[in-house]
C-alpha cells in the first residue's frame, strides 16, 4: 500500500476521479482478462469508464502500440503526455511523428519550471548514479510528477491506460493488468503487461508503426528504477507537493 495522500492530492481526487473497484473485482477482472488480447482488454477498460479514460505516454520505446491500441478503439482518446523537457531530439521527433500518424489528441502538461532555469538554478538533471538518489527523486518532483498531477487534476480521468509491462523492471513485476492506483486514486489498466518484446516488435511491423530507441528519462536515470509514477515513494512526493 503506498501512503495516504494529503490535502492537495484529496482535493484532486474530489475534483476528479470516480470510479472505483474492490479488492476482489479487480482480482476477478485480471483473472478475466488474462486470457484476452490487448485489444479486448483496451475494449473492457473503455467500456467501464464511463466515457472518461485516459491514455499516458512519454513516447518511450515501444509506446506506439499502446497509442495505436487506444486509438483504434477510440479514436479521440485523451492522451496525457508529462513531457519534463529533458527529452533528446529524436524522441520528439518520434513523438511529432506518433501525432501525425496516429491523429493523437495530445493532452500536454510541462513543469512550471522550463529545463533551462532548472539547468542555471539546480544544476540540471541529476548523473543516474546511487549517491544521486535523492537529487534524482527531487528532479521527478518537480519536473515529471507535478505536471502529471496537474494534468490527471484538470483531466479528470475515471480510468488510467497505461503502457506497463512485467518484463520493463523488477518493481512492475509484481503488478498486474489491472491495478488500484494509490499514487492518482484511480483504476489503471495496463493491456500490455504480459506481453515480451518480441510480440511488441511483431505488432510494430504487422501494423508498420516506428519505434525510438534514443530514448531517456532523467527521472528514472536507468530501467531498473522507477521516475515516481507508479512507485509509492511518488504518492509521498505527491503530497509533500512539488517545490523549487
Amino acid at each position: 500500500m503506498g501512503p495516504t495522500p494529503g490535502a492537495n492530492f484529496r482535493e484532486a481526487a474530489e475534483h476528479s476521479f470516480t470510479y472505483q473497484m474492490t479488492r476482489d473485482q479487480i482480482a476477478q477482472a485480471n483473472a478475466e482478462l488474462r486470457s484476452q488480447s490487448p485489444q479486448e482488454i483496451v475494449r473492457w477498460a473503455l467500456a467501464q469508464s464511463q466515457g472518461r479514460a485516459i491514455a499516458s505516454t512519454n513516447f518511450r520505446p515501444y509506446e506506439a502500440v499502446l497509442l495505436h491500441l487506444v486509438t483504434r478503439e477510440q479514436p479521440d482518446i485523451r492522451v496525457l503526455w508529462a513531457d519534463h523537457g529533458y527529452n533528446r531530439p529524436a524522441t520528439y521527433t518520434h513523438a511529432e511523428q506518433l501525432k501525425k500518424q496516429l491523429k493523437l489528441n495530445i493532452q500536454g502538461y510541462v513543469p512550471r519550471m522550463t529545463a533551462a532555469h532548472y539547468d542555471a538554478a539546480l544544476g540540471g538533471a541529476p548523473a543516474p548514479t546511487p549517491e544521486n538518489e535523492e537529487r534524482i527523486k527531487a528532479f521527478s518532483t518537480v519536473m515529471k510528477l507535478e505536471p502529471f498531477q496537474r494534468g490527471m487534476k484538470e483531466l479528470a480521468p475515471t480510468l488510467w491506460i497505461t503502457a506497463l509491462r512485467q518484463v520493463q523492471n523488477p518493481n512492475r513485476a509484481g503488478l498486474d493488468i489491472v491495478v488500484a492506483d494509490t499514487n492518482f486514486n484511480t483504476i489503471k489498466v495496463s493491456p500490455l503487461f504480459y506481453w515480451t518484446d518480441a510480440q511488441m516488435e511483431s505488432y510494430l511491423q504487422q501494423h508498420s508503426l516506428p519505434n525510438e530507441w534514443d530514448y531517456f528519462d532523467p527521472a528514472k536515470a536507468d530501467e531498473k528504477r522507477e521516475c515516481g509514477l507508479h512507485a509509492s515513494w511518488g504518492g509521498a512526493a505527491i503530497e509533500g507537493g512539488a517545490t523549487i
